[in-house]
């Protein structure tokens, strides 16, 4: 199993960073009073700079693909369901007919 990482608030990342923006100290001089690891604080400030207070929100998570979690159950919608069951029965209905030898045209119960 890997290791767990810790969260941090954004009140505390914002200390961090006020300290090396504000107070001009290093990465590793605010790392080492806050008793953590100095890129840590370096992706903060980054972080900070892009983005501002957002930047320093937990993003670990939230993902903004349109894909994210499970896979639906369920349709999107009536039409999508009746299309795809529609298809399927024209599938099922070739299927049926070359089973029965019919291989050539089409089955006389479909229709266009």
């Amino acid at each position: 199993m890997g290791e767990i990482r810790k969260s941090y608030t954004v009140e505390f990342k914002q200390k961090a960073v006020d300290m090396y923006l504000k107070q001009g100290k290093g990465y590793k001089t605010v790392a080492k009073e806050l008793g953590i690891q100095h890129s840590m604080v370096k992706g903060w400030v980054a972080h900070f700079q892009r983005e501002g207070v957002k930047g320093l929100e937990e993003k670990r998570g939230k993902s903004s693909s349109p894909l994210k979690g499970r896979p639906r159950t369920r349709e999107q919608s009536v039409e999508v369901e009746l299309h795809r069951l529609r298809a399927e029965n024209e599938y099922l209905k070739k299927l049926w007919a070359l089973q029965r030898g019919q291989t050539g045209g089409e089955s006389k119960d479909s229709k266009s």
